[in-house]
């Protein structure tokens, strides 16, 4: 058990894709309020160089572990690892993600890279949820905020498997924070920005730069800031809620005038 103090931010958090994008800049705003933090990645060297740079400038504990999402047996076993070596698990954070073939019309896409796409954004993060569930039953105020993506609301052309995979978050997110709240105090939400300054995004729309971007791009620490707050202990009436970051994009209307 813990207690929220810190500004209300819990103790102890397990990022999935903790080893770049996103998922590093909310490792670093929680180690640098001081929580203990776990980062699971997929890339062995990647994990360690991010661990390393984390563990310079934290204020708190970080501890990494190596799985894919995707595979359930080591998914589970490296949550309980992380959850035992730091005394459990408040928060979750379900990072990790992946863009599929962007820029391809329906008829190029390929079933496996359609499937692949669902089986790390919309699967791994349902296996994330369900192994950090004993552990999150067990702290105080236990949540998870989930990674989406304005694509969940909007979509272009192009990112087909992208658009079907952040949709299905926002449903996810719903149901289950309507499944877990009632019995056991478990808030679930998620965050879902427009373009973010990543390696995703510059991989996945060819850029290497969005500093002539013809529109507004956010920086992985913007999404950061919105996950702390959603995992904190003063916004623990917020459950359920997919939290639009898109500069009010979708809010516009398209009536040609």
């Amino acid at each position: 058990m813990t207690e929220h103090d810190n500004g209300g931010l819990p103790k102890r958090v397990v990022v999935t894709g903790g080893s770049s994008g996103i998922g590093f800049a909310v490792a670093k705003y929680f180690l640098e309020s001081g929580t203990s933090v776990g980062i699971i990645g997929r890339d062995p060297a990647r994990l360690e160089a991010a661990a390393e740079e984390l563990g310079r400038s934290a204020h708190g504990r970080i501890e990494a572990a190596c799985a894919d999402v995707r595979d359930e047996q080591r998914i589970g076993m490296v949550i309980d690892e992380l959850a035992g070596s730091m005394g459990g698990i408040d928060t979750l954070v379900a990072a990790a993600g992946t863009e599929g073939e962007m820029g391809a019309a329906c008829e190029d896409v390929t079933a496996a890279s359609f499937r692949d796409v669902l089986d790390i954004n919309v699967v791994g993060t349902f296996l994330a949820v369900r192994h950090a569930l004993p552990h999150l039953k067990r702290a105080d105020a236990g949540n998870v905020v989930i990674v989406g993506s304005d694509s969940g609301f909007v979509a272009v052309p192009g990112m087909l498997a992208y658009n079907a995979s952040k949709g299905a978050l926002v449903q996810l997110t719903r149901a289950l924070a309507v499944e877990l709240f009632d019995v056991h105090g478990i808030r679930v939400n998620s965050v879902c920005p427009s373009i973010v300054d990543t390696p995703m995004a510059r991989r996945g729309l060819g850029v290497d730069s969005f500093t002539d971007a013809a529109y507004p791009v956010q920086e992985a620490a913007d999404i950061a800031w919105s996950v702390g707050y959603l995992s904190s202990h003063r916004s623990r009436a917020i459950n359920g809620v997919n939290l639009l970051s898109d500069f009010g994009y979708t809010g516009r209307s398209s009536f040609p005038a």
